[in-house]
């Protein structure tokens, strides 16, 4: 289960990102040794769609 960090981003970041990071043995778990995780790929670079965004 994700700890209470990695489930409460602040304001301004984004939700998948902030799970990612804090939560990210379990969230890249299915992953093979040295693979990128699709989803944190997706967002490189900035693109993060407004609605993962917090908002205050």
């Amino acid at each position: 289960m994700p700890s209470k960090k990695a489930l409460n981003p602040p304001e301004g970041e984004c939700r998948q990102c902030w799970l990612h990071a804090y939560d990210s043995r379990e969230q890249h778990k299915h992953l093979k040794p040295r693979q990128d995780c699709p989803a944190c790929v997706s967002h490189m670079g900035g693109r993060h769609p407004e609605h993962m965004i917090v908002k205050g």
